[in-house]
């Protein structure tokens, strides 16, 4: 497992790159607009540490954030999804987005962060349970 990155939504993107590039110090990776979508993902990290990224996720349309809202999600890359949300199920823990396209999933800390686990590498062939399983709860 590989630790990815950190997801906050923010709600002025020009104050939060002025705080996070500026202030802070780290330094914008990439960015991508996604007009269809009407949001913008900027990824940031300290410089000499590219490894560990911070995801400023800015929704166009204004949205009021609360209850944590604004903080999206942990990520982690996994060599095999299926394996992983197997390993999960037999803890006890739920798959709230199950990984239907062999590629993402969500589950929840005990305390409800968002942990999003990517297939590392190319998506695995669409295989069921997984397939056929349908959301629970939030993610």
């Amino acid at each position: 497992m590989k630790y990815l990155h950190t997801m906050v939504r923010v709600t002025d993107l020009d104050a939060s790159l002025k705080f996070y590039c500026e202030a802070l110090g780290l330094t914008q990776l990439r960015r991508t607009d996604h007009e269809a979508g009407r949001f913008s993902l900027i990824f940031l990290a300290a410089p000499g540490d590219t490894e560990a990224q911070i995801e400023l996720t800015y929704n166009w349309d204004p949205e009021v954030y609360s209850g944590g809202r604004n903080f999206g999600h942990v990520a982690y890359a996994v060599d095999d999804i299926y394996a992983t949300c197997e390993r999960l199920m037999a803890h006890g823990v739920t798959i709230n987005r199950p990984p239907r396209d062999g590629r993402m999933a969500f589950v929840r800390s005990p305390d409800q962060v968002s942990i999003e686990l990517l297939q590392s590498g190319a998506a695995l062939p669409p295989a069921e349970p997984w397939a056929s399983m349908p959301n629970v709860g939030q993610w």
